[in-house]
């Protein structure tokens, strides 16, 4: 479905960062400076490419020390079609999933899922309302869409791009970061320069690329979200 892929688009993209207009080093896994906070909170306008509005997404980042709570929800609505997602994320310190939630509701159709993740036997067992059950290996200091998206934050804040790697989200995506340029981008009214980059993911059943445009502010704000489709390209700006 249509607004399923811009919800999974706008979840990988949804925080990235970037640090400076030259291209970073690939990472080798150290950490660094940590550009998010605890109680960050980001809305956006989802929209049309008339650029009408579609509706709402928000991103947070909390939770207690020294672990960390991510939620993506988006409130969108399509000719007919409500759409109601909410994504929550539970990671530790080094931003390796603990759990993860699912609760869409696309119109009259309702989906819940969690996956639990067991990092010491790299296993996660994902589970649905429905009782279905099925159990996932894993790769060392596995992430979710949404904890991995955190840590592509915290990597490019620090000056590197981490290698393509899998991400969980209920399936394995192949994800990978590359940067492209630096322009101007308008936001709000006002024109800031800001970094683009290029997320790609390939699963089992679906590959898309898309770009997003970061601020050169200190948080490495992400400005706007672009997803293009056959239908033209959907749009994901931060709300000031």
């Amino acid at each position: 479905m249509l607004i399923g892929r811009i919800a999974l688009c706008l979840i990988a993209a949804g925080s990235l960062a970037w640090c400076q207009s030259a291209a970073p080093a690939r990472s080798s896994g150290a950490s660094g400076v940590t550009p998010f906070a605890r109680g960050e909170v980001l809305n956006y306008s989802v929209n049309w490419p008339s650029g009408l509005g579609l509706g709402e997404a928000q991103m947070k980042a909390g939770g207690g020390e020294p672990g960390w709570e991510f939620d993506f929800t988006i409130d969108a609505g399509l000719p007919g079609l409500d759409i109601k997602d909410r994504y929550h994320s539970r990671a530790d310190s080094q931003l390796c999933s603990e759990r993860l939630e699912k609760e869409l509701a696309h119109g009259p159709r309702k989906t819940k899922e969690t996956v639990a993740y067991d990092q010491q036997k790299r296993q996660a067992v994902r589970q649905t309302a429905g009782g279905g059950k099925s159990e996932i290996a894993l790769p060392d200091c596995a992430k979710d869409a949404l904890s991995y998206l955190y840590f592509l934050r915290r990597e490019l804040a620090n000056g590197r791009v981490p290698q393509a790697q899998a991400v969980n989200f209920g399936a394995s995506y192949q994800v990978t970061a590359t940067y492209s340029d630096s322009r101007q981008v308008e936001v709000g009214g006002a024109r800031q320069q800001a970094d683009r980059v290029q997320i790609s993911f390939r699963g089992p059943a679906s590959s898309h690329t898309f770009e997003i445009l970061f601020g050169r502010d200190a948080a490495r704000t992400p400005l706007v979200v672009r997803v293009p489709f056959t239908l033209g390209t959907f749009t994901l700006e931060l709300v000031r």
